[in-house]
């Protein structure tokens, strides 16, 4: 008899060790400091939960449930992107619509999924960092189709899309020698930093990419219009727009083709969880086909890359890291240093004299 116990004891601990597994659900996201922006509410930490008083045994159906964290890492890039989802999911026609036109569009979503290999990894890093939706991945979907090089008409570049004066908010270089609104580390931290700013504003997430489409001006602006109306604040109460009104459900179309491409006959290429690049140092300034040809890439993969810099020089003064594929990083740092068939730049900056 004194086995049964045991066995039974050990049982009912597993089962409810399951209940206690789950962390709290709606909790709101946490922010980094930036400057002086304001921040969003910070999410709490997760406590494990340990009950008081004797054990109780659960049911398969309360233990199934109940959620369980993964003891395996994701298979691909995909995978890791669904399990971060965790923005209210909109269903409208526009929604449906919008589903509708990528799906039957099957060349333009491999063209833009493919290119986005390079970058996805990065930006879901810094997303799970930050705790932010992994939904948040997919924006440059609908801002640039992944385009780092991407001009609107309003002169906003980009893949994130940064209109000048915004940029220079979010210390985005401009010059006649980069513009980083292009670069690939500097503008998803400033397109990050500013997305937390607007959630932290409006604690909500789809009027928070209303404001990053429509500016937060307009938003602030239509939402006191409905409450002195006496009408909802929420997204879908308050005017907008077109291209904003069609803005959030473009990315829920792409987040539901992400989840469930199958349903959609849509075939996504494959992103490996790893990292595609890696930063390294310029010490001295170095013409971009050079440094293309010492890493062994092609030239416009390392444009593709490296998209701020706009001359045929990286000046190492205003330019000091590059990235390069992970595998062509260190075979840069190997010719680099042994190279010895002349100088490094062709090119030079000269300040004109005031004479």
């Amino acid at each position: 008899m004194k086995i049964i116990h045991a066995a039974l004891l050990a049982g009912l601990l597993i089962l409810t060790g399951c209940a206690n597994i789950k962390p709290d659900a709606g909790e709101p996201f946490p922010a980094t400091t930036t400057g002086n922006l304001p921040q969003a509410p910070l999410a709490k930490p997760y406590t494990p939960f340990f009950p008081e008083g004797p054990l109780r045994p659960i049911t398969a159906a309360q233990a199934a449930a109940m959620g369980v964290a993964a003891t395996a890492p994701p298979a691909d890039l995909w995978e890791r992107i669904r399990r971060g989802f965790a923005m209210p999911n909109l269903e409208t026609d526009q929604v449906s619509d919008r589903e509708q036109w990528y799906a039957t569009r099957p060349d333009y979503m491999q063209r833009m999924t493919e290119r986005s290999s390079k970058y996805l990894f990065h930006i879901v890093e810094e997303l799970e960092v930050r705790g932010m939706p992994t939904e948040l991945a997919l924006l440059p979907y609908i801002e640039s189709a992944f385009n780092p090089q991407a001009v609107s008409s309003a002169k906003a570049a980009g893949m994130w899309q940064f209109m000048p004066a915004t940029g220079s908010d979010y210390q985005l270089k401009q010059n006649a020698f980069r513009d980083d609104r292009r670069d690939v580390l500097a503008s998803t931290k400033a397109a990050l930093d500013y997305l937390q700013r607007l959630y932290g504003m409006f604690g909500d997430w789809h009027l928070a990419l209303a404001a990053y489409n429509w500016g937060e001006g307009n938003v602030g602006r239509a939402i006191a219009r409905n409450q002195k109306s006496g009408l909802g604040t929420g997204y879908l109460d308050i005017n907008m727009p077109a291209e904003t009104r069609l803005y959030v459900p473009k990315l829920q179309a792409v987040k539901n083709i992400v989840a469930n491409p199958e349903r959609y006959r849509t075939e996504l290429p494959l992103i490996e969880n790893h990292p595609y690049f890696q930063t390294i140092l310029i010490t001295r300034d170095i013409d971009v086909e050079l440094a293309a040809r010492l890493a062994g890439v092609k030239l416009e993969d390392f444009k593709a890359l490296n998209p701020s810099v706009h001359r045929p020089i990286i000046m190492a003064a205003g330019t000091p890291q590059i990235l390069l594929p992970w595998d062509n990083a260190a075979v840069f740092q190997r010719n680099f240093e042994a190279y010895t068939k002349g100088q490094y730049a062709s090119w030079t900056a000269w300040t004109v004299p005031s004479t």
